[in-house]
């Protein structure tokens, strides 16, 4: 591979150098004869106590009611008039399920007035009043009934004196009825059964929920508990259909890539300088000092070779994958830029510019641009036939240099001096810099684009927040170099964790709230110049070595099984929330 002396800039080799409404339906038990409403308890229900569950925190009426309105909403009516029945727990009050009826039958003055004796304040009173009145008028508007609408709106409406900008909306439709007259709030039939439940689905959210009971309540408690269990996770890696209600959730780390899934590629004659998932997983590209670069198809959870795409006279540095992963560019170094079909593995064009080389390459969101940095220094745009579209002349990048662009394209991201980042925004023609004390050998933008991972040469790699005033939030250590470009990436679900390559031939993964790393994954021989995360398999990650290899690390089965085994225990995890434990 070639050191150098101590002392020397880092050398270029392009690796771098040292240094609801279900239930309330007209199919709804609430519209057939039930039980009269009673507070006494049935018996069965004798001898219950009021608190359940171990801690004696949750109520049981609001469970059993909680637990009926989730039938309901399922679509199981004969089961939620059972459960109250059998409970004497019903889930409305008689004057609330009188309310419902109404409104569900149409008979809006009725529910008017039956909405002073629920007992609610006198601002719902007169906001559900509106609601209520508005529907009535619609209906009578679109029956052609205009002196009972104009009526109702004088008399019943007007005289509640809210929302007069809506109210003179309601009499202009009278003199000049739009298209969308006949149209309730929620834009449905005004006069259908449709429109009446989103009616009652807007009177439930202004209602006190003890009155009416939210729609699939169960269901918004199921998935807060499930989200508290997923932000306690320490290695959380696991995608949401995975999740189960069997058993608390908790993902060791297990669940982090830490062995070799399949044999190793070895298509590569050279070192691997360089590797990129495609946007949706389906690919994998590699380049190589072999001046080849491969694309690699995944399929069936394994790696395999598509096309060899070959043409450059110097050795392949970079690729990036266009938007729809339809495309690829491969930058040679200190060379041209190439555009390959995905499909069909054809040269389509060739980016140069006389005089000077390219060393980075980018597309514009979209896919209609392309980007690259040049050895003058300067950063270019060409249109996909070549057209030179834009040129920032000046101290815009170095000889070695990494080149990322905003998913709005707003942004350039490039480094501009060697200790220095530049953030190029296009549109507001304006200039920013981040500034590191150490060398900078390299760095990556995270999906969301609100973080940078950058690699510095004192062996440490910090994580930047972009927004506002930039600044460095962690730092990670315990990966190797000292002579050559190691790159760094953001992975797993949610990109939770940091991975790197490293010149003791390991890959190391951090988890991104942890200094430390969790793996240093052996089995590469040669320094691992570049990893790559799998944007839609938070289980996959590749590496590329010195030593002519890609190596694809998945989750260890053997392994996976055994703590899962251990850990599932009548449905119960016992388990740390410390992200320090680390393997």
């Amino acid at each position: 591979m070639g050191g150098i002396e101590e002392g020397e800039p880092p050398r270029k080799r392009v690796k771098v150098p040292p240094g609801g409404s279900d239930g309330l339906s007209s199919n709804s038990s609430l519209t057939e004869p039930r039980e009269p409403y009673s507070m006494a308890a049935s018996p069965s229900q004798q001898g219950d106590k009021v608190a359940i569950g171990s801690k004696g925190i949750i109520k049981r009426p609001e469970f059993v009611k909680i637990i009926a309105r989730a039938l309901y909403s399922l679509g199981y009516s004969k089961s939620g008039a059972l459960l109250q029945e059998e409970s004497g727990i019903h889930l409305h009050s008689p004057v609330v399920d009188l309310f419902m009826k109404q409104v569900n039958e149409g008979k809006w003055d009725e529910s008017v007035d039956t909405l002073y004796r629920i007992g609610l304040s006198e601002d719902i009173v007169k906001s559900a009043s509106f609601m209520i009145l508005e529907q009535k008028f619609l209906e009578l508007l679109k029956m052609e009934k205009l002196n009972d609408a104009l009526d109702t709106l004088r008399n019943k409406i007007v005289p509640l004196s809210i929302n007069v900008n809506r109210v003179h909306e309601l009499a202009a439709r009278i003199i000049s009825p739009p298209l969308s007259a006949v149209h309730g709030p929620s834009g449905l039939d005004a006069a259908g059964s449709e429109s009446r439940s989103v009616i009652l689905e807007k009177l439930q959210k202004l209602f006190p929920a003890s009155l009416m009971i939210p729609e699939k309540r169960l269901e918004q408690l199921v998935e807060q508990a499930l989200d508290v269990q997923r932000d306690a996770c320490a290695y959380h890696n696991t995608l949401d259909s995975e999740l189960s209600l069997y058993t608390d959730h908790h993902c060791g780390t297990n669940r982090i890539p830490s062995q070799t899934l399949q044999k190793v590629l070895e298509a590569h004659s050279d070192e691997v300088w360089f590797l990129q998932f495609s946007h949706n997983g389906k690919y994998l590209a590699s380049s190589s000092k072999d001046r080849s670069a491969i694309i690699w198809e995944v399929k069936d959870n394994e790696v395999r070779l598509k096309h060899k795409l070959t043409g450059h006279q110097r050795e392949v540095s970079f690729v990036s994958w266009s938007p729809d992963d339809q495309q690829l560019l491969t930058c040679g170094v200190e060379e041209n830029i190439r555009r390959w079909d995905v499909g069909s593995g054809e040269c389509r064009h060739v980016y140069e510019k006389a005089g000077v080389g390219l060393i980075s390459c980018g597309w514009l969101p979209g896919g209609q641009g392309v980007f690259s940095g040049l050895t003058d220094k300067s950063i270019c745009l060409w249109d996909l036939d070549g057209r030179e579209l834009e040129c920032w002349k000046g101290q815009r990048t170095l000889k070695i240099s990494d080149l990322a662009i905003t998913n709005d394209g707003k942004r350039i991201i490039t480094m501009c001096r060697e200790n220095a980042i530049l953030l190029l925004d296009r549109e507001a023609k304006c200039e920013r810099v981040i500034r590191e004390n150490q060398m900078i050998t390299s760095f990556s933008l995270s999906k969301d684009n609100k973080f940078l991972l950058v690699n510095l040469l004192n062996q440490e790699i910090h994580l930047w927040r972009l927004g506002g005033d930039p600044e460095v939030v962690s730092r990670y250590r315990g990966h190797k170099r000292t002579r050559f470009v190691i790159r760094s990436c953001f992975g797993g679900l949610e990109q939770a964790f940091i991975s790197s390559g490293s010149e003791d031939s390991k890959v190391y993964v951090w988890h991104r709230d942890t200094p430390d790393p969790l793996f240093a994954l052996a089995g590469h021989s040669g320094a691992v110049n570049c990893v790559s995360w799998n944007p839609t398999d938070p289980h996959m990650l590749a590496s590329g070595s010195d030593d002519y290899t890609i190596r694809i690390w998945g989750l260890d089965r053997v392994k996976l099984k055994n703590r899962d085994d251990d850990n599932h225990q009548n449905g119960i995890n016992h388990h740390s929330n410390s992200k320090s434990n680390g393997v």
